[in-house]
């Protein structure tokens, strides 16, 4: 494996004009202040892992950026050729989990005695509820392979189809979009850092600690108690509900006119700040139907800066009104308003 920022290695490569060319200089992804985010550079199917014998692994070329300590920094580096790893024997009692890992040591900061960069093996404990061994600084995980109790190549070898753990987590240039990987937990470096699924985008939110699909869903239909006036509803049923996306709010409301419901055209009281668009007025659609025979059109209004949506009904001539008696309408039992209007708030 190559690497760039190495000094001269002595009896090991160090880093060599080959090695920069090939290292990913331009990859930054900031994790904190001084950190940068490791991982693996899209393009093709990189570091990609595949069984090479009952115990022996392949691990594929690709591209990465390591982060060290604070006091390091970031090592990026470039496997050219494929290597393989070879796996010891499973314990006889219990299941381990081991990583392999993009690792760099750097005789400046460690007591490795070398300065290298390479893909290797770290041997997991065997425990009754085994778990990926903890990491050195300087090293970013690759893949995870369980190796059951009692594996050997004499008895077949580790099944590499069920073995096999992807933890590939990919990383660009900042303000790059990176692809999904190194498990659906693999958190976000930054607030605002957007990610591919494959079917959509993600943006990470650091205050829910959550990748959140982007753009956002459509809000869903939410319920409110709205303020009636114009009419009394006795026994009769009010129901209304809203929806705002952004600064667009929709409403509807279907009104169920019973034995002891009495008045006119409903007036129904918003959910949501009142529209402001410096005068602007909106208008809605709604329909009325008396209990039985026909029915019969009506009409939403809502002024600019209102707290309130009026509603009317068309009478025979085509004017609107909120009487019944004008509009020619005796309203019974088992009848109905309904109707819905679209306006826009601030903010």
């Amino acid at each position: 494996m190559r690497s760039a920022w190495l000094l001269p290695g002595g009896s090991s490569p160090g880093q060599t004009r080959e090695d920069t060319r090939l290292s990913p200089l331009g990859t930054f992804t900031p994790e904190t202040e001084v950190r940068t985010r490791s991982g693996v550079l899209a393009g093709g199917n990189p570091f990609t892992a595949s069984g090479a014998g009952p115990m022996s692994l392949q691990i594929g070329s690709g591209r990465a950026v390591v982060q060290g300590t604070d006091a390091q920094g970031a090592y990026p580096v470039c496997l050219d050729a494929p290597v393989t790893l070879t796996f010891d024997d499973g314990n006889a009692q219990f299941t381990r989990i081991d990583s392999v890992v993009a690792r760099v040591y750097d005789g400046l900061y460690d007591t490795e005695g070398k300065t290298v960069a390479q893909v290797e093996r770290i041997t997991g404990e065997a425990t009754a509820e085994p778990s990926p061994p903890l990491l050195p600084a300087g090293c970013l995980r690759l893949w995870d392979v369980a190796v059951p109790a009692g594996t050997s190549a004499g008895v077949g070898g580790i099944d590499w189809g069920s073995a096999l753990t992807d933890r590939r987590q990919y990383t660009a240039a900042h303000g790059g979009i990176v692809p999904a990987g190194g498990g659906s937990a693999s958190p976000g470096a930054y607030d605002g850092q957007y990610r591919d699924t494959g079917t959509g985008l993600e943006r990470w939110s650091a205050a829910d600690e959550a990748w959140q699909v982007y753009p956002p869903p459509p809000a869903g239909w939410v319920p409110y108690s709205a303020t009636l006036t114009n009419v009394v509803l006795g026994n009769g049923k009010f129901i209304s509900r809203y929806q705002r996306i952004a600064n667009r709010v929709i409403v509807g409301w279907a009104l169920r006119w019973a034995s002891n419901t009495s008045g006119n055209m409903p007036v129904i009281g918003l959910p949501v700040p009142p529209a402001t668009l410096g005068g602007m007025m909106w208008t809605g659609n709604g329909t009325i139907n008396k209990g039985s025979g026909s029915w019969r059109g009506g009409w939403a209004y809502l002024a600019d800066d209102g707290t309130a949506i009026s509603t009317y009904a068309l009478t025979t001539t085509g004017e609107v009104t909120s009487n019944f008696l004008a509009a020619g309408i005796s309203m019974q039992a088992g009848g109905w308003i309904q109707g819905s209007i679209e306006y826009e708030v601030a903010g």
